[in-house]
């Protein structure tokens, strides 16, 4: 969601949800030259025949995200294999070990270790134009456990040329506080997504995604402190919530080996905050081994209506969690990929590394050690190797 752009555990989220999409956009017809995949993509394009399974590939990943006190690092692994050219099933792990001594932590309590892993299992069958996916998802760390299901179906009409994707998920949180057996709540999560995809011309594609997602029970941190006249309280955050987004993508050939893309996305809840997130990337082949990506994102989001830096009054609802103030970002990112040559024909091996930079500034967080607003700057580094098979 928009309001925890800020947090590595989103981001590292966004790359599993980033990983399931892409492996079903590579089912799909392709007519507009485009950077698929989740390691850098291909330019490629030309008519297929119907809807097509993910190729059968293996993925391994070393990430690292360092910032604002928290340091994220740990493998991630990608297994895909098709049965009969009908079914094509899946599974993925990940893990962070996560070492955190951010603002929150470091001006309430002491610095801590930890340990998340994340579990996928998926499975896509076509039939025709039409493809369905099924999921499964489940996190683990000391004090939190998440377990979400979900299922896709995208049908493709007008002869290829539009793509139309309907989508749900269920998700359901169990929430702890290390040293305390006496606390334990949950977190309940309804996603709902519509998308369409539009081939434009030979070299151009557009998309229009729009979701939908309820939240019930606990949404707050067991740790977190809000202030009240200078003095720390408990958060109390509603145990409800209701948000929407929208996203336009349109990504085309340049005609020279290289492509561009961009997207913008809108968010709003009923939490009162409203969020804008605008990025642009470029992509270039450099003979026939090697592919370039850069990235340019931007971020800002309005405060949540009950998100105060220090309240001057004790209202039902306070919270000083700094991914619910005002607060902006910039990102700035480039990935290389070289394709390994001299291997057997069935076979392809990519080796691709990625950085990605970004600057968070906020509006009305305010730094307690130095009474100056917040920010700080975060790094994000993968390492990956890709073979099909």
């Amino acid at each position: 969601m928009a309001a925890t752009e800020a947090s590595p555990r989103a981001w590292s989220e966004r790359w599993q949800r980033t990983l399931r999409a892409c492996a079903a956009l590579k089912g799909r017809r392709a007519r507009a030259a485009a950077p698929l995949g989740l390691i850098g993509g291909v330019l490629a394009g030309g008519a297929a025949h119907g809807v097509t399974l993910p190729e059968d590939k293996a993925e391994a990943m070393y990430h690292v995200y360092d910032g604002g006190g928290v340091r994220a690092t740990g493998p991630a692994l990608l297994v895909r294999k098709s049965l009969a050219d009908k079914v094509s099933l899946s599974a993925s792990y990940y893990v962070d070990m996560v070492s955190n001594a951010s603002i929150d932590v470091v001006t309430t309590a002491s610095p801590f270790k930890e340990k998340r892993t994340a579990y996928s299992l998926g499975a896509d069958y076509v039939y025709r134009d039409s493809q369905i996916s099924l999921s499964f998802y489940n996190s683990k760390e000391p004090d939190y456990t998440a377990d979400a299901i979900g299922m896709d179906v995208s049908q493709e009409v007008f002869g290829g040329m539009t793509t139309v994707s309907l989508g749900f998920t269920r998700a359901s949180d169990k929430v702890e506080r290390k040293n305390d057996a006496s606390f334990q709540d949950y977190a309940r999560h309804w996603q709902y997504r519509v998308g369409v995809t539009q081939i434009l011309t030979p070299r151009w594609l557009a998309s229009v995604n729009l979701e939908a997602v309820s939240d019930d029970g606990y949404l707050g941190s067991p740790y977190r402190v809000a202030r009240v006249f200078g003095a720390a309280v408990p958060e109390r955050n509603p145990r409800t919530r209701s948000s929407r987004a929208v996203k336009f993508h349109v990504i085309g050939d340049l005609g020279s080996r290289d492509a561009l893309r961009g997207e913008y996305r809108y968010f709003w809840d009923n939490w009162d905050i409203a969020a804008h997130t605008a990025e642009a990337g470029y992509s270039r082949y450099f003979g026939d081994a090697w592919l370039g990506d850069v990235l340019l994102r931007y971020y800002t989001q309005d405060k949540a209506l009950f998100y105060s830096d220090n309240a001057q009054a004790d209202t039902v609802y306070v919270s000083r969690n700094r991914q619910l103030s005002s607060f902006n970002s910039v990102a700035i990112g480039a990935k290389a990929t070289y394709t390994v040559p001299n291997v057997p024909a069935k076979y392809g091996v990519k080796v691709t590394g990625a950085y990605e930079f970004k600057r968070f500034k906020f509006s009305d967080f305010t730094d307690i050690r130095t009474g100056q607003p917040y920010s700080f700057d975060a790094h994000v580094l993968q390492v990956y190797v890709s073979a099909t098979y």
